[in-house]
């Protein structure tokens, strides 16, 4: 697989899965549905995808810039709840296994953490996303947010 999110491209339905209470020891998970509409811009090297949660009521848009010059990608993702785009970027790429691991450090609830997304299982009517939090660095992580994605159009 090429280091490209193009597989992307189309409208896509979703089924979430989230846990109620992040890096807690929960497993209480709970699946609402998602609805996305994925394009490219600048010849491929920045992708949109806006995300519909509506039984949640809110979505937010996740916007995909790629470095030719460090071949990877910097994800940006900015919620309806705030209007706010999440800072730092989430940045990484695609391995020669398919599977894409982005990463970042930030700042949760007062704690300090690394975020990773990983993109797996892509094939050209499904993928799957999760994000999982590590408060060591990446030795542990907790998935908290997992999606299914099936193609719709």
């Amino acid at each position: 697989m090429d280091n490209t999110f193009d597989w992307f491209v189309g409208t896509w339905a979703s089924e979430q899965r989230r846990l109620r209470e992040v890096l807690a020891g929960s497993e209480d998970w709970y699946e609402f549905p998602g609805t996305h509409r994925v394009w490219n811009a600048l010849d491929g090297i920045a992708q949109f995808d806006e995300a519909q949660f509506p039984t949640e009521g809110f979505g937010g848009i996740t916007l995909r810039l790629y470095d030719r010059a460090r071949d990877e990608w910097s994800l940006y993702w900015a919620s309806s709840r705030n209007g706010l785009l999440a800072l730092p970027p989430t940045v990484g790429r695609f391995g020669e296994d398919g599977v894409g691991v982005f990463t970042n450090d930030e700042e949760y609830e007062g704690k300090q953490i690394t975020v990773r997304y990983l993109w797996s299982d892509i094939t050209p009517t499904s993928a799957r996303w999760e994000q999982a939090f590590s408060l060591d660095h990446g030795t542990t992580w907790e998935p908290n947010w997992i999606a299914a994605f099936t193609r719709a159009g």
